[in-house]
């Protein structure tokens, strides 16, 4: 799950940036040049022969000590999670869509509920409405925070 800012660098993306740069240079350039760059968008970046990454746009701005960093500066004080419900709904279905048609399945952390302070208990019927009702396979993973770190 990426931010509708452009900021990239933090949380499980660490991981993915070390074993595949693609997912991380399209999303900057996508976020640099605005066409399609919106919550609720999906981007999808092949990295192996039968391997994507999906840059799902779901949050808005990311959380820092001062407040709420968006495109458009720093809102102090405000410390509300970057999370967008909706949009994430918008992307798994648009994600399943993709998967559907490449009769894949879909692997992942527990998105949205780290860094974008999202509440477990909200993403997970989402994933389940959105992917595995339409008879997408999805593996959740709990990752060990110490192999996220650079």
């Amino acid at each position: 799950m990426c931010n509708d800012a452009g900021f990239w660098g933090r949380g499980f993306v660490t991981a993915i940036s070390r074993r595949w740069p693609e997912p991380k240079t399209a999303y900057r350039a996508w976020s640099r040049t605005g066409d399609g760059f919106t919550l609720g968008a999906v981007q999808l970046v092949q990295v192996a022969d039968e391997l994507w990454v999906a840059n799902m746009v779901a949050q808005h701005g990311i959380r820092t000590a001062a407040g709420l960093r968006t495109a458009e500066g720093v809102r102090r004080g405000d410390h509300s999670a970057p999370i967008r419900y909706a949009a994430l709904q918008q992307c798994l279905t648009a994600l399943a869509e993709a998967a559907a048609a490449r009769q894949a399945s879909v692997h992942a952390p527990r998105i949205g509920a780290g860094l974008a302070g999202g509440e477990w208990e909200r993403i997970k019927p989402l994933i389940i409405t959105c992917l595995v009702e339409r008879g997408v396979a999805v593996s959740v993973y709990d990752l060990d925070p110490a192999a996220a770190r650079p």
